[in-house]
């Protein structure tokens, strides 16, 4: 009985983790296309992006805490975005790129 409970559990909290990435995922998309106009500076297959102003996104791989960082404080023509999105749309933002890019 206590196998079936743990068993239980785990499918749940690895379901609800899957489904949380997902949306953050999605929203993370949905930033990079519109509001956050990643888009028409930087390529990115999964947005199908093709532009050539800032790094090729899927070239460079970047990590999750190195979007975030340039994100949050900008890095060469590229301007900070720290008061144009909110904390949770930059983490989303930098969430799909990292995953976006590294896949």
């Amino acid at each position: 009985m206590k196998l079936l409970i743990y068993t239980a559990v785990l499918i749940k909290i690895f379901f609800f983790q899957l489904v949380i990435a997902d949306e953050l995922f999605l929203k993370g998309k949905n930033i990079f296309l519109n509001a956050g106009n990643c888009s028409t500076c930087h390529s990115l297959k999964d947005a199908n992006s093709n532009a050539n102003i800032g790094p090729n996104l899927n070239e460079i791989r970047p990590v999750f805490e190195r979007v975030y960082t340039v994100v949050l404080n900008g890095a060469g023509v590229m301007p900070s975005y720290q008061g144009i999105l909110t904390e949770e749309e930059m983490k989303a933002v930098s969430f799909y790129v990292s995953e976006s890019a590294n896949n």
